[in-house]
Order: structure tokens, then sequence, then C-alpha cells
């Protein structure tokens, strides 16, 4: 029993036979304490229970807990490779009770698992207590046998832990191993502690009081306890070994380092392959989890982290990214115990590999920059701060690099200089926004992302989460305060909220302090990267410095998600189907539709939008993971990847994938890839449906697609259908007999308006006349048809004209058709035989001017205008007769 695997189960199946209930991991990025950048203890998702926020269905737990501490006051980064047992990633074991069992039991429980169960010598064992506390220190005497010399009372913090400045705290105890005579160092207390003889195994947390104030602190009524145990601390204790790196993990993960490399763990290459080995592990939990490499945040640490292990690649000789290829080790030897690490294995892979494949890249061309900066330095130099800046600023080259690279020259770099240099371009950068009117209140977001840095969006994979308010802006100006009633808008240091961009709606939700509620209305993103949270306060007041619970409105975030995955799919489809000239050129994202514009210069016909429905839903229905992978944009788009129109893209982008194409060229392919920031669907299959509603026309060759997905698309299909059969049953047939039996009416009422149509034009040439009983009368010698007539359409006057010609055989006819709101529509018709001497269109204009309408048109032999005001008809059909008579 001394694989890191079978002691991590040990562990958990000794307190799960205790009857704790086995706890599984939380993830790196914590949910429930916005002041941690990692998680960094097994405690951590268990703060609340602790405080009384929240209740678990069980009151005792066990849980062996990924941690990171390489970001913020825990930052053990610089010291990994150099030392026995510093980690930026470790995992901890602890056991927990929640007003359960306390002091007695838990030392119990400890020292029968140490001692009978590892089966470590208990002679080799002490511990420490807190000075005051009397109770651990007779306990220890009692449970283990101690001599008094053996339990070392220890008064400072180091042995009483506490939460914070007030809530739960507690003295600690802590078990400690000794490795013998033979390694320098002496117990904790003595003035050689800080030797590497008396290792810490075990912390025993006995969290009994409450800190009110500063000065007030009041017993618990429910005391608790907890736990902490390093696996690797205790691996390398029952594996025999003294270092960390020298237990069975880490020998697998180096030993495929030298592999890969060929260069042997021995001499300054030693450090190397364990800040590999440790790197490697950190690197891929926290992509696992979500964390992707970026400018700033944790985004930033991980890329530090790797570009640190990168670095020693590169130190020892790698000629190609290492990482990546060592990655199935890691997954082999942890993927059991945490299978978040098989689920992504491919998106680490990728991550790792593109990540060295660019950092390569910028690693020479900053060593050559760096090489020549520092030709002329010697041993004991400074370089300038400003060279250092160019180099981070122009190059990418990080500040922390140039320094590791010069610290083998032993040469220094100026850091006020760099500071200097850093200040300058801010300032500058801030210049760039002064203005007046709107541009002047937008400055307000400039100088708080310059002060607090861009907002960590955790979106991406949560709905919840807990965050600190950096600062509360209401009409334009920052303030410290805002009661109930007012809007205002926050900014919040982490937030599931996704800011609207990208065509994508803002979020909505609500947040939540201790004396205070908020209603979100909106989420928006100003400058680079700042979530601004537009909310109403509902109750209560909302302070700066705050700490809140964040919630996204869940049924509206699945909606918004379900349709911007909606796009992609349907942006495929219509390339596919209309081909390769279509491309976006903008898009809404809203939870009750979506609405997408693209390039095509016709509208698209009944076939061509069923086709593209039915591609996208071919995709929905493989139920295919969406998955999102982090590039640089150029080597997306050499991928494939397509870039959408609006959308502001920096060095990195997200590439969104989803499906595998049936049909066409995309057959056995990847469907769709897209460069995206906005949130998705986890697999296709939770859009739904998509249902296209409309194709319509925005501006010259631009179409927009509208439609719907999901329950928004069942229920408008449902409508559908029961218009159809509401229709049948009007009908008094089946629906599937609608179609035909409709088409059957259409016709029947086109015969009937056809011979109604034919009635009304014999009805209009055997009477009703204005000017006689038939209408006819010689006008100068020329035959004259004048008529006035209703129920007559004006596109049926010309060929009752025709009809007129033809009973005259040589004259002229004008028909007047009077329509129900008053105006007038009139039609002269010449004889060929008089096209000579009269022109149609001359005597239309007559007869319109007569009815207060201008001009008229058509041939010399037919021609057509009309008027506003009909009952000026006979004073037309006069008009004409009077151009006739000359």
């Amino acid at each position: 029993m001394s694989g890191v695997n079978e002691i991590r189960s040990t562990f958990l199946d000794y307190f799960r036979g205790e009857g704790h209930e086995v706890v599984p991991s939380s993830p790196l990025v914590p949910r429930n304490d916005p002041t941690l950048m990692f998680t960094n203890a097994g405690m951590v998702q268990f703060k609340n229970v602790f405080t009384g926020l929240e209740s678990r269905p069980y009151s005792r737990a066990v849980s062996s807990q990924k941690c990171v501490r390489a970001g913020g006051k825990h930052n053990d980064l610089d010291n990994v490779g150099y030392t026995a047992r510093h980690h930026t990633f470790f995992e901890m074991l602890g056991n927990f009770s929640f007003g359960d069992y306390f002091k007695e039991r838990a030392i119990e429980l400890a020292w029968n698992l140490i001692t009978k169960e590892f089966g470590i010598d208990k002679n080799r064992l002490l511990v420490t207590v807190y000075h005051t506390d009397d109770q651990a220190f007779d306990l220890w005497k009692k449970i283990a046998g101690f001599s008094d010399d053996r339990i070392i009372r220890i008064p400072t913090s180091d042995n009483f832990w506490a939460m914070g400045d007030t809530g739960p705290c507690g003295p600690c105890s802590e078990i400690f191993y000794d490795h013998g005579d033979h390694i320098w160092g002496g117990p904790p207390g003595s003035p050689e502690e800080d030797g590497d003889r008396f290792i810490e195994i075990w912390n025993l947390v006995f969290m009994q009081f409450e800190q009110i104030t500063k000065e007030e602190r009041v017993d618990l009524p429910r005391p608790s306890i907890d736990t902490g145990m390093g696996l690797e601390r205790i691996a390398a204790l029952l594996q025999g070994k003294h270092d960390n790196y020298d237990i069975d993990l880490f020998r697998a993960l180096i030993d495929a380092s030298v592999e890969a490399t060929g260069v042997p763990a021995e001499g300054e290459a030693r450090a190397s392959h364990r800040v590999i080995a440790d790197h490697l592990r950190s690197s891929a939990f926290l992509i696992a989890d979500g964390v992707l490499p970026a400018k700033d945040g944790r985004g930033y640490v991980l890329r530090r982290i790797m570009r640190r292990a990168m670095r020693h690649a590169q130190l020892l000789g790698a000629k190609d990214p290492l990482m990546w290829k060592l990655l199935p080790t890691l997954v082999g030897e942890m993927g059991r115990a945490y299978p978040e690490l098989q689920r992504a294995e491919a998106l680490i892979s990728e991550t790792l590999k593109l990540e060295e494949t660019r950092f390569r890249t910028t690693l020479e061309r900053g060593l050559n920059l760096l090489s020549d900066a520092t030709s002329t330095l010697h041993k004991g130099d400074m370089l300038d701060g400003e060279t250092a800046f160019k180099l981070y600023d122009t190059y990418g080259f990080p500040l922390d690099l140039t320094q590791d690279a010069l610290r083998a020259r032993e040469i220094g770099v100026d850091l006020s200089g760099f500071t200097d240099a850093m200040e300058r371009q801010k300032a500058e950068a801030r210049s760039h926004w002064a203005g007046s009117g709107d541009k002047a209140t937008e400055t307000i977001w400039f100088e708080l992302k310059e002060k607090f840095g861009a907002s960590e969006f955790l979106g991406y994979d949560t709905e919840t989460a807990e965050g600190v308010v950096q600062a509360i802006v209401r009409d334009g100006k920052a303030v410290e305060t805002a009661s109930a009633g007012e809007v205002v808008q926050i900014v919040i240091n982490q937030t599931p909220f996704y800011g609207e961009s990208g065509g994508q709606m803002g979020d909505t939700g609500t947040i939540s302090a201790d004396n205070a509620r908020l209603d979100v209305s909106d989420t928006q993103k100003k400058g680079e990267g700042l979530f601004v949270h537009v909310a109403t306060v509902a109750e209560g007041t909302l302070k700066v410095g705050d700490a809140v619970a964040l919630t996204v409105d869940h049924a509206r975030r699945s909606r918004l998600r379900a349709n911007h995955s909606a796009t992609h799919l349907l942006h495929e489809a219509l390339r596919e189907v209309l081909g390769t000239h279509v491309a976006q050129k903008g898009s809404l994202v809203a939870p009750e539709r979506l609405r997408f514009d693209v390039s095509h210069p016709k509208p698209m016909s009944a076939e061509e939008l069923r086709v593209i429905e039915d591609m996208a839903n071919e995709i929905i229905v493989q139920n295919a993971p969406v998955t999102t992978r982090l590039m640089t944009v150029d080597d997306a788009i050499a991928e494939g990847a397509m870039a959408l129109f609006g959308e502001k893209y920096g060095d990195e982008v997200r590439v969104v994938s989803m499906g595998t194409g049936v049909r066409g060229a995309k057959a056995n392919r990847a469907y769709s890839v897209e460069l995206c920031g906005g949130t998705h669907v986890s697999a296709t299959g939770e859009i739904g449906l998509v249902r296209i509603l409309s194709d319509s026309a925005v501006g010259s060759g631009v179409r927009r697609l509208e439609a719907l997905t999901g329950e928004a698309a069942r229920a408008y299909l449902a409508e559908q259908d029961e218009r159809v059969k509401a229709l049948a049953n009007t009908l008094k047939a089946q629906p599937g007999e609608v179609l035909a039996r409709v088409e059957a009416l259409v016709d029947e009422r086109r015969k009937l308006e056809r011979e109604l149509t034919e009635a009304k034009k014999k009805l209009a040439l055997s009477g009703g006349s204005a000017g006689g009983d038939d209408g006819v009368r010689e006008v100068a010698g020329i035959k004259y048809l004048g008529k006035a007539v209703t129920g007559v359409e004006p596109k049926d006057l010309k060929s009752l004209a025709d009809e007129g010609k033809k009973s005259l055989g040589s004259g002229v006819v004008t028909f007047v058709g009077v329509s129900a709101d008053g105006k007038a529509s009139a039609v002269v018709a010449v004889t060929d035989d008089l096209t000579g001497r009269f022109s149609a269109v001359d005597l239309v204009r007559r007869a319109s001017e007569a009815l207060g309408g201008k001009g008229g048109g058509g041939r010399p032999d037919m021609a057509q205008a009309g008027g506003p005001d009909g009952g000026k008809a006979g004073e037309a059909i006069e008009a004409v007769a009077a151009a006739i008579a000359g």
C-alpha cells in the first residue's frame, strides 16, 4: 500500500467506513469564495457549510481535493523544481465534521489511520498544539500516549486557524514526522525548525470559536473539524522517500519527460524535469476545469505556469512542443481518480500543443532581442526597464522570462524603470479616451479597467458564483453605495453573467449580498473585458467591497445558448446550400428567437429554406458534443474556422466546433467551426430543433433569416398544427386533405371571379351610360362611346375598352371606372383607322385633368390615367368628346 492511487483510496475508504460521505473534489475555480484565485485547501468547498449559510444531507465528509497555489498570496511558483515539497498543484486529503464529532474523535481517527492503516512508526511522530489548548494537549497524551516533550505548544498563528478577520476560527494541531538525525533541522518551535528533518504531514483544525470583532470571540454552538493532509507528502513518507518528486506519480511523469527529451534527470536538468512534471499537472487540471491561457486573471496565471514549463523544455533542448506528449502519462496516472482529465484530454492536449508552438516563436524572438540588448552588459549590471518593457509590450516576452533568462548571467532588471514605462503607456492610452459628451462618460470604464483589471468571466461552465463588488456607477459617476429603487451599473471581480457581444444579448438574473438584493436587467461589456451589470436595487443597500452571490437566469441563458449554437449551424447550412459567398452580416441572439443576416443577392426559395433547415436539424439530432479550443486567430482561420462579422478578436480566440457533416462537401468532417466568444450548448441535442420562420431583404444583397429553437419552435409548430386541424374541421376534411381542398376552393373562387368580371363587362356595355341609352353618339362625325361604370376593377377597363372598339368598328371609346372610395380610373381607346388623327394618350390626359389628376400614359390606340374625384366622371367623358370635336 504505497502507490499514490492506493494511498488516496485507503484514506477515502477509511473515513467512509467511519460514517463519512465521500465528496468529490470541487473545481479549481472556487464558486463560493471570490477572494480566492484558485481552490487551495479541502475546506474551500465546505466554507458555507461551516458558516451556516448552506446545509448538506450529511454531517461528516471526506475528500481528496485538487488544489493550486500559483497566484495571489498562496504562490509557490518560483520555488517549484528546486525544493523537495513545493508544488503548484497538489492533492489535499481531508476529513470534516460539521457540528458532529470534535477534538477527541478527530484525534482518534487521525491516530488510528496513520499508525494502524498506514503503519507509520509512532516513535517517529510528534505533534503541536496551540499554546492555550490544554484539551488537545491532554487528548494527545491520552490517545497516543505521548510524553510531554512530544507535544509542542506553539504560541503563534501557525497553530491558530481563522477563515478571515471575522467568522469561524480555532486552534490547530499539526502532526510531524521525524526523518532522522541524518537530515539537518529541528522540531517545530526550535531555531532549526526550517530544516527538512521534521516534516508536517497532517493538520487538524478544531473550529470552536467565532470571531465577532477584533477583540471579541465567542464559542461556536456546534464546533467542527477541518483537516488537511498533503497526498504527495504522505506518499513520500510511505514510499520511504524524503523528496516528493521521488514518489511513483512524479517518477512516472519525470521518466516520460526524460524519454521524450533524451536528457537524464541529473545536474541542472533535474530541476527542469521537475518543473515540467509539476506544471503539467496544474496546467492540465486547470484546463479541464475551464481555465484557458489569457492575458489576465486566472488565464494569465495558467499561461505563466505553462510557459515556465515550456521554457524548461527549451533548456532541455526539446526541438518540438513537449508537454502535450506527456499528457497520456498523466491521464494514465490520475485519470481514474479524476475523470475530468479523461473527458478533457483532447482539449488539454491541443491547448498545450498550440500554446507551446506559439510560445516557441515568442521565446526565440525574445531571446534573440534580449541577447542583442544585453551584449554589452556584464555580471552585476542591470538591463534598463525601458528595454524590458518593450520586450514585454511589443514582442510579448514576459518580464519574469526576461529575469529568468538573465539570472544565469547574474544580470538584473531595472524594475522601477519597467514600471515607469508601463505607467507612461497607460497615461497615453488614457489620453485617447478623453473627450466630451458620450465619449467622456465612457472614460470611467477605462479608469475602472485600469484600476481593477479585466473582469473574470466564469460563465462558460457555471451560472452561479460569488464575487466582490469593485465599483458602483450611477449616472456616469462612481459611488460608494446604492440603495433600494436605484438603477446602477456594477463591476464585480468575477462573474458568470455574459456581457452583450457578438450578437448575443447580455444575461439577466440576481445579485445578493448580506444586506441587499438586486435584479440584473442587462450585462454589458465595456472597454477591454470589463463586465458591467445593469441592476435595480430591489431591497437593502449595496456597498463597494461587499461579497455577493451572482445567479444567472438559467432558463433565459439556456434559450440564449440554444439560439446562439443554432446560428452557427444555420450559417454553415446556408453556405452549403447557397454557396461560400454567404457570410454573416449581423445577428441577434435573443432568448425568444434568433435573427441572422447574410450576404445573398436574391430571395431564397422554399426548397432552399427547407434544405437549410433540414441540414441544421441533422446536426442537432446527432447530439454531438460542442467543443471549444483556444487558438491564435491565424491558426484558427488556417484550420478553416470562420470569423464572424462585427466581432472584435484579440490575439487569441475561442474556436467553437459542433457536429459532423452527413452530406455534401462536409460529409464525415467537422461541420461548424467558428471563432466565437459566446456561450453555447454542451451538445447539439440541447437545441431541440430549429424552425426557420422567414427570409426577407434588409438591404442590397443582404437577406435576413428569423428562426426559433427548442420549446419556442415546438410551440410554434404545435400552434400551426392546431390551425391546420381547425381548418380541416371547417372544411370537413382530414388534415392531410386540407391542401387539396383549399386548392380546389381557390380554383373555384378564381372561376367565379372570372365569371363575375365578364358579367360586369356585359352589364357595363349593355346599359348605364352617362351620355345616352347605350352611351354611343357621334362627335364631329366620329362614333364616340363614353361611359362611367362602377364595380369594374381598373385592370379590367382596358379589356372593356377593347370590347367597345369592336362594337363601334371605327371610333373612340372612353370608360371611367369609379371605385368605392370615390377615386376614378379612365381608359381611352382609339380604333386603328383613327390613330393618325387622335392619340389615346392625349385624350386620356384631358379626362385625367377633369378628374383632378395629372398625366396618363399608354399607346396611341390605348391609354389609361386616373384622378381623385370620381364624382366628375361625366365631365371626364365630355372632356374627351370636346377634344375629339376640336
